[in-house]
């Protein structure tokens, strides 16, 4: 519900003649119309006279008070001298939807969560009937930060319990290379070094710096992670 509030700044009060004006202002033509008919109706000794052409009466003589105290009506805090039921109903109300208007409620979010996410992408992945329990399963085993920390005896136990199905190691890792390919990049990874590998892989091979890097990861993570450096090009010169 809108409702504008004009402010004032007075160095003097009201009379009562510019407080019934104010009154009159805030009436559409058809209520001020039926005011005077009731007021006529109430009081025989009023009679509603000839028209007068508004040109010819200017706002001074027609309100001499008013014109006396040249008080702009946009200055004017009507709310201070009018009560909310002698104002017309419709000066509360819009019909045309605003800001004021929207709803404060929180919409839904129309993202997916991460494991949807990786599971959307499984259609792309060429997986037989076989492979495609096996790639959901170890999609489902992946936790909050991209990562599969479950051991491949773990895996395989709980596909042989759960999912009644029989394999090896070697077609564990078949499928799981399959998953290792979706977005976002080291995505599966079971180590912080296998999840480098995994992003290096996505890289440009013929750059010679990705090169160095993947023999890096590959070959000498245990002496980068400790900053033995020395140690490091040692073990990258010999691969």
């Amino acid at each position: 519900m809108l409702k504008q509030q004009l402010q004032i700044k007075l160095s003097q009060k009201l009379s009562p003649q510019q407080i019934q004006l104010m009154k009159l202002i805030q009436l559409s033509t058809q209520e001020l119309e039926q005011r005077i008919q009731a007021e006529i109706g109430e009081n025989p000794a009023l009679d509603s006279g000839k028209e007068i052409d508004e040109s010819e009466v200017s706002q001074e003589e027609e309100y001499p008070e008013y014109g006396e105290d040249n008080i702009d009506i946009q200055d004017i805090d009507i709310d201070a001298y009018l009560s909310d039921d002698e104002i017309p109903s419709y000066r509360f109300q819009s019909n045309n939807q605003s800001s004021d208007d929207e709803e404060k409620s929180m919409p839904f979010s129309g993202r997916i969560s991460f494991h949807e996410y990786l599971e959307n992408q499984l259609q792309n992945l060429i997986l037989n009937d076989f492979e495609k329990p096996i790639a959901e399963f170890l999609i489902g085993s992946i936790d909050g930060s991209g990562y599969l920390r479950r051991s491949d005896e773990e895996i395989i136990d709980d596909l042989a319990f759960t999912e009644n199905i029989n394999l090896t190691k070697e077609e564990l890792n078949q499928v799981l290379k399959k998953v290792q390919s979706l977005d976002p990049p080291g995505v599966a990874a079971r180590s912080l070094q296998e999840c480098l590998s995994l992003q290096l892989e996505r890289k440009t091979k013929d750059r010679p710096t990705i090169k160095i890097a993947k023999s890096v990861i590959d070959n000498g993570f245990e002496e980068f992670s400790r900053k033995h450096y020395n140690k490091l090009q040692g073990s990258v010169s010999s691969h």
